[in-house]
């Protein structure tokens, strides 16, 4: 990580799509004495996304961004990342693939939560495919973003045991209160707190 937090917090983006859960809590961190970041901006895809609420209840910037036209719209998200200072983003949650192109611009400074231990399970449905092959555990990761999807240099895993009865509701439950604790943490560590 090349960003120095000095005294000063780095500035983050977290870009969403649903219900923001990962959000509220980085948000909840970010207000934590240790933390090394402020989170100054929420980015969606969709203006459903319950997630943009918190943005409102929190007082953060924020912005739909419709990406039918990706590139278009990624030159317009780089303009207002780079308008805002903003230093370091976050997915959670975020149901659009951002190009190599853009990642470039943000090197070593993307992260993102996925609800599986990877290199298992990468990309949608995560949850259906690890109990069709009824496995004993699952669990999150949070990792660096690269180019290739879910295939970036792992910071933090959480393992999560899977019950006999498991179902991807549950499941997706368990893992999910799992996510809100690791994100912060991995946060933590990729800044040696």
């Amino acid at each position: 990580m090349v960003l120095s937090t000095g005294y000063n917090r780095v500035r983050t983006a977290v870009f969403i799509s649903g219900k923001g859960s990962n959000l509220k809590s980085l948000i909840k961190f970010s207000k934590n004495k240790k933390s090394p970041i402020s989170i100054n901006f929420v980015i969606s895809n969709t203006s459903k996304a319950k997630g943009l609420n918190y943005a409102e209840l929190f007082k953060i910037k924020k912005k739909v961004l419709n990406f039918k036209n990706k590139k278009l719209c990624e030159k317009k998200l780089l303009f207002i990342l780079k308008k805002n200072n903003i230093e370091m983003i976050c997915l959670a949650g975020f149901m659009k693939i951002l190009s190599k192109n853009f990642i470039e611009k943000f090197k070593g400074r993307i992260l993102n939560i996925h609800p599986s231990l990877l290199p298992k399970y990468k990309g949608l449905n995560t949850h259906k495919r690890v109990l069709k092959n009824k496995d004993k555990y699952s669990g999150c990761t949070v990792h660096f973003v690269n180019s290739r999807l879910d295939s970036g240099k792992i910071i933090l895993q959480k393992k999560v045991k899977i019950s006999k009865k498991e179902t991807m509701n549950s499941l997706a439950k368990k893992i999910l209160a799992q996510e809100h604790k690791l994100y912060p943490k991995a946060i933590l560590k990729i800044f040696n707190l």
